[in-house]
């Protein structure tokens, strides 16, 4: 790393997280219930256990994600276990429109080249040059996180 100073920290607080975490938990706890007490058919019965177990899957992996945050440094974006998300040098835009395709309360940086695919369910995900950074985050921080960026952008263009 060049440089160690922290421009921006985003992640999210106890309260989204249980909200979040809470809302996929209970619609998978609910088919589960439904699937096994009052199932119109065979068929019905199976689609739900199958839909209500990967909702209680996707709850205990957002969870696990929202237990991290991002940091931002002049290296690029990177959860605090040191994984790079988004190389600065590789950065081309952030788009943080309200037609974007973006994370609620979040942000999308398009990347120059493409990156292996990945996905942290409620703080962010990577598919081809696009990273999505948001979900069960708060706007406000997210915010301030993709002004930075934009500045670290318009600083490289001037170099």
């Amino acid at each position: 790393m060049q440089d160690e100073e922290v421009l921006a920290a985003l992640g999210a607080s106890a309260g989204r997280r249980i909200l979040g975490v809470g809302s996929v938990a209970g619609l998978g706890l609910t088919l589960l219930y439904l699937a096994l007490v009052q199932s119109p058919s065979l068929g019905w019965q199976v689609f739900m256990v199958g839909f209500g177990g990967t909702c209680v899957f996707l709850a205990e992996r957002m969870w696990r994600a929202t237990a991290q945050w991002l940091v931002l440094t002049r290296d690029g974006l990177r959860d605090n276990t040191g994984r790079m998300i988004a190389p600065a040098a590789q950065i081309r835009s952030v788009d943080r429109g309200v037609f974007a395709f973006k994370p609620s309360n979040g942000f999308r940086i398009l990347l120059t080249e493409k990156a292996p695919a990945v996905w942290q369910p409620g703080l962010w995900w990577r598919v081809g040059r696009s990273v999505g950074v948001g979900g069960v985050t708060a706007g406000t921080p997210a915010k301030y996180m993709a002004e930075q960026i934009q500045e670290l952008i318009t600083r490289q263009s001037q170099d």
